[in-house]
């Protein structure tokens, strides 16, 4: 039997990937940090959609994290075929106001568990004759965006680490897609404590997590390499790429501001 494995999977876009997955009539594992709110997705799920769905509540931020999902899968004999790597969040403001554990935390989570999580399970996904590697990044893959300098540095390198992985597997039954969202409506702008004036912004432009997760969830499953979810965010990517880098950084930081 094969599963879907989603990080980040109790709230939000990953909350929205592993109900679209299920209502596909695929099995899911869930991994996120709220035992309580991974427990009753997973009774809902099943409940509704009649395939098996497990959880694991864990820590992403802990050095070991990987490994313990790995290890989880392996002695409870779950097959995946389907590596979500959607976990992540962003710390705003300036750099110098957070610590360096905070930094490195949050690195851990956006670009070391993606890495990990994919370096253990490579070999079980090469040997399905269908596998998907789905990365969730973000529009601030595009560029520098101070007030959200580490984030925007993380999901960059996502972006990058997919499509280099995709072009080392494309001879392979293994496909790696990135999806880059813009603001959505999720807890993202808390955690990351947004000032009000990046969440006015936001609003305008907000998708919900159902949009984004079926936006990810096609373009996987078409074995795309890189997709940005939404007009909107598409055209900003565009205007990135075409005007000078400092003014894309003014107006970041402005929105931030700085």
């Amino acid at each position: 039997m094969q599963y879907a494995l989603i990080t980040g999977a109790s709230k939000g876009i990953g909350k929205a990937i592993a109900t679209q997955l299920a209502q596909r009539g695929i099995h899911v594992l869930l991994v996120a940090r709220s035992e309580n709110l991974l427990q009753k997705l997973a009774a809902d799920i099943q409940e509704e959609y009649k395939v098996q769905a497990f959880y694991l509540a864990i820590d992403l931020s802990k050095a070991d994290a990987s490994k313990q999902i790995f290890d989880w899968c392996i002695n409870n004999k779950y097959t995946v075929n389907i590596l979500v790597n959607n976990a992540g969040y962003g710390l705003s403001g300036l750099f110098g106001n957070y610590s360096l554990d905070e930094h490195q935390a949050m690195m851990q989570v956006n670009m070391q568990v993606p890495v990990q999580l994919t370096h253990y399970f490579l070999s079980m996904l090469q040997q399905q004759s269908k596998a998907y590697i789905l990365n969730i990044a973000s529009s601030a893959a595009y560029q520098a965006v101070p007030g959200l300098s580490v984030y925007a540095a993380t999901k960059a390198f996502v972006l990058n680490f997919s499509r280099g992985l995709q072009y080392e597997l494309r001879k392979t039954s293994v496909s790696v897609t990135a999806v880059s969202p813009g603001a959505t409506d999720t807890d993202f702008p808390n955690r990351a404590k947004v000032s009000d004036k990046a969440l006015k912004t936001a609003e305008k432009v907000n998708m919900t997590p159902n949009a984004v997760a079926k936006i990810a969830i096609d373009a996987m499953f078409a074995r795309k390499t890189e997709v940005v979810a939404g007009f909107i965010n598409q055209l900003g990517a565009f205007l990135v790429w075409l005007l000078p880098k400092k003014l894309a950084e003014k107006t970041a930081a402005n929105i931030y501001n700085l």
